[in-house]
């Protein structure tokens, strides 16, 4: 098989991972409703439906990546996708609110081992300096599975009810899996022969579910509640006890060589620091529009859809921009136009600035993500592309639950002082607090590398770092 042939192969089985995560979060959205009244769901119920699949992704996706890099991506990218759908198969057949919650979190640990793997594909069989256009493609696809879902959603929804929503993942998982089987990629011996830290994959899968957990429920308990309370203090106590444990283990979970690595750590800050001021920005334009607007959802999203289009068309810019002006460049001035673009947002949202804010929200999104995206897994040695995919894909699931849950919280204590008789015409203070956090993702963004991508020896043509150890392996001549 060609080089050519690998890589293309590796893209299109990397973005179809990718979409189906995506659209399955998004296409949810639009059967809550059925579901609850269907299954006699309550409104707890229904959110920890979503909880436990973010918890499960959260706990599993550094472990997953690790485990990928020591029996193979491939393998884990299979297993993951038919285990998502085989758990998608099931949750249509959900009998009760429990039994969907118990099968939401089965397919979050399906989902968590497929997904670092989506990224250690391409790190694998393609260059450092040429990710950027690969990483673009798939970060292209995620906005267009993520835009079309609620369409997608309602349309099954309305036409053949809630449960078509996971049948729908079946023979797209079935597909994907298919199409990774036909990948062939080499592989990094060092990783493969490494004992795998039990004790570091514990905590830290602790700390990140009790995190996501805890960040995930607060706007409902509240932040001075002793559950939020003591969820966070347990989560700050098993990361402290995950570092203390990496420094004396023989092979940390997190490879020294990436926990040192100030491009990979500096992406990962940018990251999680701007998905929470999109998702936190999100969250409360989404709630302007529909409670004081009166706007229905369709509605809503007509009105946000320039973020998506904007994701979809940047992120090919973005990652020219990366091969042509660097990382650092690029970031800076992604972080800057979603800081700018969510602080169009704190205007009224029935005006052309709502549409602007929008837009040079997705364009910054779109840059950052690109960046984050390319020079994390660019930068980290091959053997351990799956771990750090991992990573990165766990600080923008947390970012996410961090915006949302900074944004849910304000918004009480904001909407006691709003003018009453011009709900949602007033400006947003939530929205410049999110603009504000968004702006501190400039510093982590100024660490990253001044100068373009530049090729590397590992994980594309060099014979030195690579070996058969788990996935079928090719000659890399």
């Amino acid at each position: 098989m060609s080089g050519a042939v690998r890589r293309r192969l590796a893209l299109t089985a990397s973005v179809a991972g990718a979409a189906i995560v995506a659209l399955d979060g998004t296409v949810l959205l639009a059967a809550q409703p059925s579901l609850r009244r269907e299954l006699g769901a309550d409104l707890a119920q229904a959110q920890w439906a979503g909880t436990a699949y973010l918890v499960a992704v959260a706990a599993l996706l550094v472990l997953a990546g690790r485990l990928g890099d020591r029996h193979g991506h491939v393998r884990l990218l299979v297993i993951g996708t038919l285990g998502f759908g085989a758990a998608s198969a099931a949750i249509a057949f959900a009998p009760t609110a429990g039994w969907l919650i118990a099968l939401r979190a089965v397919q979050g640990v399906f989902a968590a081992l497929l997904q670092p793997a989506t990224l250690a594909l391409l790190r694998l069989t393609y260059p450092g300096d040429r990710l950027a256009r690969p990483v673009a493609l798939r970060t292209a696809a995620i906005g267009v599975a993520s835009a079309a879902g609620p369409v997608l959603g309602g349309f099954l929804v309305a036409h053949l009810g809630w449960r078509s929503v996971f049948v729908i993942n079946i023979p797209l998982a079935l597909a994907t899996a298919a199409l990774a089987l036909a990948v062939r990629t080499p592989r990094a011996p060092r990783a493969a022969a490494e004992r795998l830290d039990a004790g570091g994959a514990a905590l830290i899968a602790l700390a990140l579910a009790v995190l996501t957990g805890t960040l995930s429920q607060a706007p409902g308990r509240g932040w001075s509640a002793a559950p939020t309370l003591l969820g966070l203090l347990t989560a700050a106590a098993a990361m402290v006890a995950f570092a203390a444990h990496e420094r004396r283990a023989g092979h940390p979970i997190v490879p020294r060589a990436v926990a040192r690595s100030t491009p990979v750590t500096a992406s990962m800050a940018m990251l999680l620091v701007t998905a929470a001021g999109m998702f936190g920005a999100l969250f409360s334009a989404t709630f302007r529009m529909q409670d004081l607007l009166g706007l229905d959802a369709l509605a809503g999203s007509l009105r946000a859809l320039p973020l998506t289009v904007l994701m979809v068309v940047g992120a090919p810019v973005a990652g020219a921009a990366l091969g042509r002006h660097g990382a650092r460049r690029t970031a800076v001035t992604g972080v800057l136009l979603a800081a700018s673009g969510i602080a169009a947002l704190s205007f009224p949202l029935d005006g052309w600035t709502a549409g602007a804010g929008f837009a040079v929200l997705g364009a910054g999104f779109a840059a950052v993500m690109v960046t984050a995206t390319g020079t994390v897994v660019g930068d980290a040695p091959a053997g351990y592309a799956g771990v750090v995919g991992g990573l990165k894909q766990t600080a923008g699931n947390i970012g996410t639950a961090l915006g949302t849950a900074v944004a849910a919280g304000l918004m009480p204590a904001v909407a006691t002082g709003t003018s009453a008789a011009a709900p949602g015409r007033a400006a947003d203070p939530v929205m410049f607090t999110l603009a504000a956090l968004t702006a501190l993702a400039v510093l982590p963004a100024a660490l990253l590398p001044a100068s373009r991508p530049a090729a590397r020896k590992t994980g594309h043509g060099a014979r030195d770092d690579l070996g058969d150890h788990g996935d079928r392996t090719v000659s890399t001549r």
